[in-house]
């Protein structure tokens, strides 16, 4: 069996693209790990599957970790699907559905980027979800490090589609150890479903740094839903306007929450190459 593959990126933030919407593969769990391997594997940060919809949509898309496991949102891969749908359709509109709900998305003015409505915000504790009740999720009690000094505390928690917590910091973001400390706080028990963990430093008020450690993937160049879970929380805190730029390692991506409660998210997208995933990977 010949599966063919596109590898795409948004921002550095990789995927490897399999179109089922004519065949279904039927690809296990483990097989999806192989693909992404980087050594042994193709590489990516996570494998995006198309579908057919049988809703108004242009597709269904399903998002597959690194490791195996399928989550519910991926704004990265979001604007790279949808840029490949507007190019197979002459568009400059595009409709995905997905676990998390329908996004839609527009053409950029500047070249080469997607504007994607990402959907409503969720603050509710039980939205997020957490495993108990916080009354106020711009700060909840959660800490690494001694009781006296912690080196992180309080962060800011909310669900963009999947679960996001925020550590507000005042130094450089990369003072901070988060390839060790994302797979403690990825899986603390505060989160069941596990969390993508971000450390973000407000350098204006529509400015912010900002390095992600997401949950089954483990430290990324750019995450699509983490810049809008930190540009939506540093607005809820009142530390950052409504509309700003979060700059990652792989680049900026612009967000908007909009005074209807939406988020508008606006980046790049690109496509690497075409290939066949080879029989030893499936096999």
């Amino acid at each position: 069996m010949t599966i063919p593959f596109l590898k795409m990126n948004g921002l550095g933030n990789d995927f490897v693209v399999i179109d089922q919407r004519q065949q279904d593969y039927k690809l296990t769990p483990d097989q999806y790990a192989k693909i992404a391997d980087r050594d042994q594997g193709i590489g990516c940060d996570q494998l995006i599957l198309l579908e057919k919809t049988n809703k108004t949509g242009d597709t269904r898309m399903r998002i597959v970790n690194a490791d195996g496991s399928e989550v519910e949102a991926c704004g990265n891969a979001t604007r790279c699907i949808a840029g490949l749908l507007m190019q197979e359709s002459g568009k400059e509109t595009a409709i995905i559905d997905t676990i998390a709900g329908r996004l839609k998305a527009v053409a950029a003015k500047q070249e080469n980027w997607i504007s994607v409505d990402m959907g409503e915000p969720k603050f509710d504790w039980q939205d997020i979800p957490l495993s108990e009740e916080f009354f106020d999720t711009t700060r909840i009690e959660l800490q690494v490090g001694p009781i006296g000094n912690p080196v992180l505390h309080t962060p800011s928690v909310v669900n963009v589609g999947n679960p996001h917590a925020i550590f507000w910091v005042k130094q450089d973001v990369n003072n901070y150890e988060l390839d060790r400390l994302g797979p403690l706080l990825e899986n603390h028990p505060i989160f069941p479903e596990a969390a993508n963990i971000s450390i973000a430093q407000v350098v204006a008020d529509d400015k912010i740094i900002a390095r992600v450690w997401e949950r089954g993937v483990g430290l990324t160049l750019a995450c699509g839903t983490g810049a809008c879970a930190i540009a939506v929380a540093a607005a809820r805190k009142r530390i950052a306007l409504r509309s700003s730029t979060v700059q990652l390692p792989g680049g900026d991506l612009h967000i908007e929450w909009t005074n209807q409660n939406r988020i508008i998210m606006s980046g790049p997208w690109q496509q690497d190459y075409a290939g066949d995933i080879a029989d030893s990977l499936i096999s």
